[in-house]
């Protein structure tokens, strides 16, 4: 369906698809990455603290608080951290004022499903180049007249982690462009690229408090990288919404910082749950790629990967399926607390049994 009133570029769109969100009770819902355990008692303490009747007031506009605690967390200065709504405005954000150069855009081929989005949006060319045939990302193919390059480390759907070394050497070979390294997931078992800030100014780095900190509901996600780049999504971000984070989010953004014992101990059991949820689809005869994150991408030889999604629904069981042509036969599966895994692994059981 389209409208006389649309303007080319939205009827040429084809939006982002998001995991399924069901109304439903009784379901084991592992399609969307969420974190399965709630966050921080005190986010929740902060949350309620901040919605008070300073609600009718707007939240201060560049969340300075908040960027100094992300900063001192990871050793950066104030004017070297930037905030958004959830990492996918950070990246849109990026994308518009660092990545849009008229010359083509670089990232995998099997990987965050918005960048392309991102690119019809804003009217940036790009190139998909092909992982690996062990679905890998591979620097070396990365090259040519580009105009800039996304990594998401680790990679989506895939899982799979690049060594900072080669994130360096990545910066070090394309000095002129700016190489976004979108982080989403790596608390949960990668190396940080925040690092090389100091070294590279070509450097941007996306995380997000959505996925390791539990967050998803409140939206808060942030960039880090040289002040030329800050600076940049700064005039991008006061074009757009001066306010961009509500004071509930940044009060609860800053509680979870602050707990970093809480942090740690629900990241390691995540990541636990992660190792032994491959051994068990492994002794159920799937291939497993090696994850590096809050999920899984895996897929049995001898049952259809599409098929397998639609039983586990049927069964109350969400995972996601990518039907595209390298990913068609995999299941990418959140890693869920030990009863949701459990529930999982019961419902493949018989389904594979059953066949």
């Amino acid at each position: 369906m389209t409208s006389s009133y649309w303007s080319p570029v939205v009827r040429d769109l084809a939006p982002y698809v998001p995991g399924e969100q069901p109304r439903g009770l009784d379901i084991v819902k592992l399609n969307t990455n969420e974190n399965p355990y709630p966050p921080s008692p005190r986010v929740l303490e902060a949350v309620r603290a901040a919605a008070d009747e300073r609600l009718r007031l707007y939240p201060p506009p560049e969340a300075d608080d908040l960027k100094a605690v992300i900063a001192a967390h990871h050793g950066l200065e104030i004017d070297q951290v930037f905030v958004g709504n959830g990492s996918d405005e950070v990246l849109a954000h990026a994308f518009f004022a660092l990545l849009n150069h008229g010359r083509p855009l670089l990232f995998p081929d099997l990987t965050y499903s918005f960048y392309p989005v991102y690119c019809r949006l804003y009217g940036i060319p790009w190139r998909e180049v092909p992982l690996t045939a062990d679905y890998a990302i591979d620097i070396a193919d990365y090259r040519g007249d580009i105009g800039g390059i996304v990594i998401a480390n680790p990679n989506a759907p895939t899982g799979r982690a690049l060594p900072v070394s080669d994130i360096e050497a990545l910066l070090a070979s394309h000095p002129g462009v700016v190489v976004l390294v979108d982080e989403a997931y790596v608390d949960f078992g990668a190396d940080s690229a925040i690092g090389l800030i100091a070294r590279h100014p070509n450097l941007l780095v996306v995380q997000t408090l959505s996925k390791s900190r539990a967050l998803a509901g409140l939206r808060v996600g942030f960039a880090a990288g040289h002040r030329e780049l800050i600076e940049a999504l700064d005039r991008v971000k006061n074009s757009f919404n001066s306010y961009p984070l509500d004071r509930p989010a940044i009060a609860g953004a800053i509680a979870a910082f602050a707990d970093e014992g809480y942090f740690q101990t629900q990241r390691r059991r995540i990541i636990a749950s992660r190792e032994a949820l491959v051994a068990a689809l492994s002794g159920l005869g799937f291939e497993v790629l090696p994850s590096a994150a809050n999920f899984l991408f895996a897929r049995h030889p001898q049952r259809d990967g599409g098929t397998l999604f639609q039983a586990l629904r049927g069964q109350g069981v969400l995972v996601r399926h990518f039907d595209r042509l390298r990913t068609h036969q995999f299941l990418r599966i959140t890693v869920g607390t030990e009863a949701q895994n459990a529930r999982l692994l019961e419902v493949l059981e018989t389904l594979l049994t059953e066949a």
